[in-house]
């Protein structure tokens, strides 16, 4: 069993910037892949940014450029900090950690970006 514990987020203003964190506990495996995920009203649950445990990142079209995903390996803990944020960028922000067939999921973590 993992938990996941998200902090960070909140509400800015367009143009700003948020960070979150993910900190994992529990039965983790030194492979794994921690990562971002979000979904806003209405849509459906959708690829922020992932990273790997080796250091393979993958990004949404929609983060190129803005968001950089990070973690810390000693700390079982994943980063996202996002720069430029946009109005579209409103969502609940969930972390998700897979290992082998193991997937878990954080309980989110709101970021509202006001116009």
């Amino acid at each position: 069993q993992v938990r996941l514990v998200e902090s960070g987020g909140g509400l800015v203003q367009a143009g700003g910037s948020l960070g979150l964190s993910c900190a994992a506990s529990g039965s983790i495996f030194s492979i794994n892949t921690m990562g971002w995920y979000r979904q806003a009203p209405g849509k459906q649950r959708e690829l922020v940014a992932t990273l790997s445990s080796g250091g393979r990142t993958n990004y949404a079209d929609s983060a190129k450029g803005r968001f950089t995903i990070s973690r810390d390996n000693a700390k079982n803990t994943v980063y996202l900090r996002m720069n430029s944020l946009k109005p579209e960028d409103t969502a609940v922000y969930y972390c998700r950690y897979t290992s082998w067939s193991s997937e878990y999921w954080g309980q989110g973590a709101q970021v509202t970006v006001s116009s």
